[in-house]
């Protein structure tokens, strides 16, 4: 990674970068999926590939506030049922950054936003008609959990995008409110840690990195503390409506040549 290429950002370069680390501590404690367009600002204001690697620590500082926050309401079973082809898909994701160069990567992570863009719609669409979700301990839940942590752990280490994924399984599978935020924290702050070695390897975390990390996790906070507050007050549809168009928006930015 051209760590030299981080340090020359302008004012206004940096205040984006800071508004999307808040938004990471929004959607960690209010809406999970939200920073999508986090992703999207940092892979436009930085080079795509080095941005995954920037923007990983401050997911897991993030995390870290999640589980502080909402570590009562987690649903271990669900967990260990993910976590085998998260592996699997973490492990595909890292094949795909070794040979993917920056312009693979920023196109990717375009398609992918535009993907979980979709894949949310259809998410709340389905929500409104579907009355007996698939459960975890049934055959059809074990194989959604499957499918489902296998694309999400692609999508999380190629793009630190598999938020939607994760959402969309977690409320198919019958989450309330705060058994969705707990099971969703900590599933993050274990994966996200997971991939530290991984992007590290590759790369895309060295101290130069970690450095301008330091300085956005301050913004992390302050957006956590406003999720904490508002995710009882916020109207969940309205703000839902303007993620998805946000990241639609990001999405094709980003497959623009």
């Amino acid at each position: 990674m051209n760590t030299m290429s981080l340090w020359h950002l302008t004012g206004w370069e940096f205040a984006a970068l800071a508004f999307a680390a808040l938004l990471v501590g929004f959607s960690k404690t209010a809406v999970s999926g939200a920073n999508t367009v986090s992703l999207a600002i940092f892979a436009a204001v930085l080079p795509a590939r080095a941005s995954t690697g920037v923007l990983l620590p401050i997911l897991i500082a993030g995390d870290l506030l999640a589980v502080l926050t909402y570590r009562r309401h987690a649903h271990w079973p669900t967990l260990w049922r993910l976590f085998p082809a998260v592996a699997a898909g973490v492990v595909a994701g890292t094949v795909f950054l070794m040979w993917a160069d920056d312009g693979i990567v920023r196109t990717s992570i375009g398609a992918i936003l535009l993907l979980m863009a979709g894949v949310t719609v259809w998410r709340r669409r389905r929500a409104d008609t579907e009355d007996d979700p698939d459960r975890v301990t049934t055959r059809a839940g074990r194989a959604k959990a499957r499918s489902y942590g296998v694309l999400g752990g692609f999508t999380t280490m190629v793009a630190n995008a598999g938020g939607p994924v994760m959402s969309m399984y977690l409320l198919s599978a019958g989450f309330r409110k705060l058994g969705f935020l707990g099971t969703s924290a900590f599933f993050f702050l274990i994966v996200n840690t997971s991939k530290l070695p991984f992007s590290a390897g590759l790369g895309l975390i060295d101290a130069d990195s970690l450095l301008l990390d330091a300085a956005l996790v301050l913004f992390v906070v302050p957006g956590a503390l406003l999720g904490r507050w508002a995710v009882n007050r916020i109207n969940q549809r309205l703000f839902e409506q303007l993620v998805i168009a946000a990241t639609v928006v990001g999405g094709v930015q980003l497959l623009i040549p």
